[in-house]
């Protein structure tokens, strides 16, 4: 096996340069520009939800050919539909065209999961902490390069919004020439987990012929080797997915996981449109949010690491869980309910803190309670469920069939509540168990005392 430190700084350089994306902390702003030919109400309703709708039909296919194809094509046509979503959007102008664009997006996010699930290929699972803390701290600093490259060159009037494109673009050019020079995985972790298993095959077929049990002409009629290993990669992927589901922890983390996932992901998505509605100042500040956001994250990823839920009980855990949600359901109403879009700025940078927070303490959790090889599974799965959830919350807030005709704060008013909901169900858990505690306790003292 090659050396763990050089395969994972040599990701870790792709996972940087595909994060350099300074177009990003003004998507919103550039699509709502002169140049397109569309309204903030179509960039809301008809543009963003391609990408999310995009992004959840994609990322079930996109885990089980990762694991097919051995990750390195995958991170290559990850790269590939960087430079195709962000050159495409330097000359389209229209509806359609930002629709089109969104469904290569959707699938540019989903395979992202290829770039986590490929150090684990290559490395002894003795070094999965700290390749996983190299690869996630390499993806925060070029975002964070990012953001305050965009507030940069806007700031100092040296570009305009449209043409950060362009800088996007180089960064996943390089990090398309990159992707090339990372080491070719030889086995995954389900369809190619198995060397030699076609041969092994053969010998025993070979055995059977030789015994006479069986003639030569009948081998025709078995299972092709492919057939066979595309079978145990399916059972294997049922065992590992039934071994983790029926565990009560990994359930209670992973509901929890996919539910302020899918939050986040929704109001990552629509929060440039609040800043949109704002009356906007001389400068706008998205670029320095974004960098002050990847900063506060990295701080509290990094405490995430010494919080000790794993030796918490069960209520302590489920009542850290309610206090959570809720504060960040209050970072939200602070984002969309203020008039002064600073305050906006601020509720949305906490609200990003105390998710890298809450995320880390979950994947950490989840990871402590898993079944050997069953992590690229689980946290595939969960994502799954996530974006499942951030399409119905899509569908119900932001589409025009529901005729809920709600604004965009409006529309955040109820994502706080959505993360206030979670509070609430998670502290009422705990009020019903110290219940049943209590009405359970004397009958166990009576029976002593019988």
């Amino acid at each position: 096996m090659e050396s763990w430190l050089k395969i994972s700084w040599v990701l870790c350089i792709f996972g940087f340069l595909r994060e350099i994306r300074p177009s990003e902390p003004y998507h919103a702003e550039i699509l709502m520009s002169d140049w397109y030919h569309v309204t903030q109400e179509e960039i809301n309703r008809s543009v963003y939800p391609v990408g999310t709708y995009s992004y959840l039909a994609l990322q079930i296919f996109v885990f089980l050919i990762t694991d097919f194809l051995r990750y390195k094509p995958v991170i290559i046509a990850n790269a590939l539909t960087g430079i195709l979503v962000w050159s495409t959007l330097l000359w389209t102008t229209t509806l359609t065209g930002l629709q089109v664009v969104e469904v290569f997006y959707g699938f540019y996010q989903a395979a992202e999961v290829a770039y986590y699930a490929y150090i684990y290929a290559k490395v002894d699972k003795k070094y999965y902490p700290l390749v996983t803390s190299y690869t996630r701290s390499a993806m925060f600093v070029g975002k964070l390069v990012g953001g305050l490259l965009a507030q940069l060159m806007i700031g100092m009037q040296w570009m305009v919004y449209r043409q950060l494109y362009i800088i996007s673009i180089t960064s996943q050019v390089l990090a398309l020439f990159w992707s090339f020079g990372l080491p070719k995985v030889e086995k995954s972790l389900y369809f190619h987990s198995q060397s030699g298993a076609g041969k092994d095959e053969t010998k025993s077929d070979a055995a059977v012929i030789e015994n006479g049990s069986q003639k030569p002409e009948e081998t025709v009629e078995k299972p092709s080797p492919a057939t066979k290993q595309s079978f145990h990669a399916f059972q294997l992927l049922w065992t590992h997915f039934h071994s983790a589901y029926t565990n009560p922890t990994v359930l209670q983390w992973s509901l929890w996981y996919a539910m302020i996932l899918a939050g986040f992901l929704q109001i990552s998505t629509y929060m440039q449109v609040v800043w949109k509605s704002y009356d906007e100042p001389t400068i706008a500040w998205n670029g320095a949010v974004d960098a002050a956001l990847t900063a506060l994250s990295a701080v509290f990823s990094l405490l995430a690491g010494y919080f000790p839920a794993s030796r918490l009980k069960t209520r302590t855990s489920f009542l850290t869980i309610a206090v959570l949600s809720v504060l960040q359901g209050g970072c939200i109403l602070l984002s969309s309910w203020t008039s002064n879009i600073y305050y906006s700025y601020l509720g949305y940078v906490l609200f990003g803190g105390l998710f890298a927070f809450t995320i880390t303490v979950a994947s950490s959790e989840l990871a402590s309670s898993l079944v050997e090889d069953s992590f690229a599974l689980v946290f595939g799965f969960n994502t799954f469920i996530a974006l499942l959830l951030q399409c119905i919350l899509t569908f119900v807030v932001v589409s025009e069939n529901v005729n809920l005709n709600l604004n965009v704060f409006e529309q955040f008013t109820v994502y706080a509540f959505y993360f206030m909901v979670i509070g609430i169900v998670y502290f009422t858990v705990v009020v019903l168990q110290c219940v049943w505690s209590g009405v359970k306790g004397p009958k166990t003292n009576k029976e002593v005392v019988n």
